[in-house]
């Protein structure tokens, strides 16, 4: 039997010297255990969350042990929630862990070390009233998550990105970026793939169904797109949905920057593999020769031979190989932040523009334009609820102009507080159809004609 798990029988032998404060039994607990078992507790620290508890078990076996031996106890907690308390602060994240690796939350943001929030994936926002006890515990519990990426957060390096999994992101900065008296500010992101179904979109209000049509038969037929909007306005969710309509005969190259939001492999019923699908993800290294950026997977991805590549977001000079990768015969699937479709091909101009800042704004232009006919601008409001704002297509004339033709837009109809609550009533409303050329285009690509009626007619081509 456990020895954490003898409580009702150690209570009838074990008694306290004298009840303690915390702080002191975890520092006591801590020295004790470092001494002797610090490659468990780093063994724990990697196995955070994996399913694996028999590391966790025999660090908190030796933690009650000792607590016996010693007779350690603190006021108000019994011996067994006194091993856990010890355990999460020595070897998890303190008070943050069953936060990070809880269900329906998106964000955790540590303003300060007394002031911690979390950000619920319905959009509500709750101030914790748990805090760290002190400036240096915060930071030495963020520094014990950056460890599981390989970075070290101290004062030549006060700024940090890293993450703790696959799909947990973290961005850290301290002393001297912010005050003494705060500690530490980080954002804790946490990505859970959500495998939307097409009426989830519709019955929740952020498409109709004819919109999501048309941006699965685009891509479906090599029609090259860009998702865009701020964070947290459900661009990766949505490009997932897109992503997810490709046939299973096409190859899928995903490259995203630290930590993966995109779950695209699918099994059958026995555990096969049905589709094709090569996840990738950036490395970020304090020596930067030995590290791999977007850039790099982005030129690795053309000797896969995909079918489509996505570009998890666009961010700094990968937007020029991403524009470059879609006009040579690749459909490329990107998200990027801005605010508006017309103002998302001046971004990606910016961007290619850190790799090339000498060429003319209008020739990046005309190659964005063409790379990425059409724009997706997805957008949370401020009742929390998500919508594509607009689908604006950009088309290249054969003098070289440009025409921008709006396809669909949320026109808001009513925006007011009631009880303290934003209330956001609108319609999405069909504008314009897809141009003549890009018509043509999807007709070369392989849309029979029997699907282009029925897309322009809005239609589902099941």
């Amino acid at each position: 039997m456990s020895l954490t798990t003898q409580s009702s029988t150690q209570n009838l032998f074990f008694k306290a010297s004298e009840k303690r404060e915390f702080s002191e039994v975890l520092n006591e607990v801590q020295t004790y255990i470092s001494k002797n078992y610090a490659s468990l507790v780093t063994d724990g620290l990697n196995n955070i969350n994996t399913g694996d508890d028999t590391v966790k078990q025999k660090l908190k076996n030796y933690i009650g042990k000792y607590l016996l031996d010693q007779r350690l106890s603190v006021e108000g907690l019994s011996q067994a929630e006194l091993v856990d308390e010890l355990y999460s602060e020595m070897a998890e994240f303190s008070f943050l862990t069953k936060y990070i690796f809880g269900t329906g939350i998106e964000e955790i943001n540590i303003n300060s070390w007394d002031d911690v929030e979390v950000q619920y994936s319905n959009g509500t926002n709750v101030r914790l009233k748990e805090k760290f006890d002190s400036p240096d515990h915060a930071i030495n519990i963020v520094r014990r998550m950056l460890h599981v990426s390989g970075m070290v957060l101290d004062n030549t390096s006060p700024a940090i990105l890293g993450h703790l999994s696959k799909n947990i992101r973290i961005a850290v900065l301290k002393t001297p970026l912010v005050d003494e008296d705060v500690g530490v500010a980080a954002s804790i992101r946490i990505v859970n793939a959500q495998k939307l179904q097409k009426e989830d979109f519709i019955n929740s209000g952020t498409a109709t169904d004819d919109m999501m049509e048309l941006l699965s038969a685009l891509v479906r037929y090599g029609v090259s797109m860009t998702v865009a909007g701020a964070t947290s306005s459900g661009k990766t969710t949505l490009t997932g949905w897109i992503l997810t309509t490709i046939p299973y005969d096409k190859r899928i190259f995903t490259i995203e920057n630290g930590s993966r939001e995109l779950d695209l492999i699918v099994r059958d019923a026995e555990g096969n593999i049905q589709n094709q699908v090569v996840h990738t993800i950036t490395r970020e290294l304090e020596e930067e020769r030995k590290s791999t950026s977007q850039d790099d997977l982005l030129d690795i991805a053309l000797r896969f031979h995909p079918d489509y590549i996505v570009v998890g977001e666009m961010r700094s000079s990968e937007a020029d190989s991403a524009q470059e990768a879609a006009r040579t015969g690749h459909t490329v699937i990107t998200t990027i932040h801005s605010n508006s479709c017309e103002s998302t091909w001046r971004r990606m101009v910016t961007l290619c523009k850190r790799k090339y800042p000498n060429v003319d704004d209008n020739v990046i232009l005309n190659l964005v334009t063409e790379a990425f006919p059409i724009v997706v601008y997805a957008k949370r409001l401020e009742n929390k609820e998500r919508r594509i704002m607009e689908i604006m297509e950009c088309e290249i004339c054969p003098d070289g102009t440009r025409k921008y033709h709006s396809l669909y837009q949320y026109k808001i109809s009513e925006n007011r507080m009631e009880n303290g609550k934003f209330i956001v009533k609108g319609t999405h409303e069909k504008v314009e159809e897809i141009s003549q050329s890009l018509q043509r285009r999807l007709l070369e690509n392989g849309m029979p004609q029997s699907e282009l009626d029925l897309l322009l007619k809005g239609g589902s081509a099941e």
